[in-house]
């Protein structure tokens, strides 16, 4: 068993610690321009961002949660609507659609976690507006199906991507299936900044529009107020950073799935977990790995025994899918595998300031607990 150490979920003082002196760079030249609200530096990351995805628009807004309101009433989403989602999500996906007015109708997950298809057809009604995906832990869902489900009953696909920047399904970036898709920048997302922001990316051009008057008071470029809107930016602070670290992110990539690949290779021998999909595992998808969201046996007591040995899990969400939260009006609700689910699931640590050694302790510790050499 290795020496002991203490091992945080995840390390926000390293956010800016391991490149302390190129991002003080990149704040100081923002400030000493004093240029902080829709300046050159969010255009240069939205026009940035909207290449890395491959995508015409990208809009930079005030956090994840915001992007997902925004694009939906860009489309048209609004009272009378219903907008399916899976439970498993942040609250935020079913809050976003509920402040539209609309109704989020909360469905199945399938084995990879992940919106499952069969579910979402059952759930299919003539309010049906949208079919909501959420690109959860780095993965994309099954966009085929999902599509195919949509073009059956002439919905639209929305996507909520906050987890997903970077993930592929057959070759094509999480947030760019449907009419538009959302990417949150929260600190310890794929892509992080140093505090709340977010994105909406779509490639048509009505809904650009729309989402350019929407995020800045109803301005259009003239600076005319044409229509409502609201004020959520992205301030340039933030833009600035993130289009810093945009131009290295494929390396975060590359060692956020070293590490998942890390986990399987020592962890997948063991019946009483079940993994996430390895790096690779199916041809289909390109996994990122925002989150390692694995299925545990003796969860709670796992989770304290890697406690006691300085490793800090999490359960995400807290612990509650959406269905759950019944002070929002979702008693009559029925998942039953989403509730068996969340009381196996656990998150390991996952995160590009894990080292080699890290994950290797963490690994060792899980395997004594179940009694497996290490």
């Amino acid at each position: 068993m290795s020496a002991a150490r203490t091992i945080p979920f995840f390390n926000y003082p390293a956010l800016f610690a391991d490149r302390e002196a190129e991002l003080s760079q990149v704040i100081l030249d923002v400030c000493r321009r004093g240029a902080y609200i829709l300046q050159k530096d969010l255009s240069q990351f939205e026009q940035n961002l909207a290449r890395f995805m491959g995508v015409k628009h990208a809009f930079g807004v005030a956090n994840g949660t915001d992007a997902i309101w925004l694009g939906l009433m860009a489309v048209g989403v609004g009272h009378g609507d219903e907008v399916i989602i899976p439970s498993h999500t942040y609250i935020a996906t079913a809050a976003a659609v509920h402040f539209v007015g609309a109704t989020p109708v909360l469905a199945e997950i399938g084995p990879d976690h992940m919106l499952d298809p069969a579910s979402v057809e059952r759930l299919v009604t003539p309010r049906t507006k949208a079919i909501m995906p959420v690109q959860v832990n780095g993965r994309t869902c099954d966009m085929d199906a999902l599509q195919a489900i949509a073009d059956r009953h002439g919905i639209m696909i929305v996507e909520d991507a906050a987890q997903g920047l970077g993930s592929r399904f057959k070759g094509r970036c999480a947030g760019t299936f449907g009419r538009f898709g959302t990417i949150s920048f929260y600190p310890a997302k794929l892509l992080g900044c140093f505090g709340d922001g977010g994105a909406v990316v779509t490639d048509d051009d009505a809904v650009a529009e729309k989402l350019a008057l929407l995020r800045d008071h109803g301005r259009n470029a003239d600076g005319r107020v044409v229509a409502w809107g609201f004020n959520s930016r992205l301030d340039n602070l933030q833009a600035a950073v993130l289009d810093y670290k945009l131009g290295t992110y494929q390396d975060d990539i590359d060692r956020r799935r070293a590490i998942a690949a890390r986990y399987q290779a020592r962890l997948g021998d063991l019946p009483e977990l079940a993994l996430p999909p390895a790096p690779d595992a199916d041809p289909r998808h390109y996994d990122v790995y925002q989150n390692y969201e694995l299925e545990a046996e003796r969860r709670d007591e796992l989770r304290a025994h890697m406690e006691r040995n300085g490793v800090r899990t999490i359960i995400q969400w807290a612990g509650t899918p959406v269905h759950q939260f019944h002070e929002l009006g979702f008693a009559d609700s029925s998942l039953p595998v989403t509730d068996r689910f969340f009381t196996r699931c656990l998150m390991l640590p996952m995160n590009t300031t894990l080292s080699d050694a890290d994950v290797d302790y963490i690994c060792d510790h899980i395997r004594g607990f179940y009694g497996r050499a290490v």
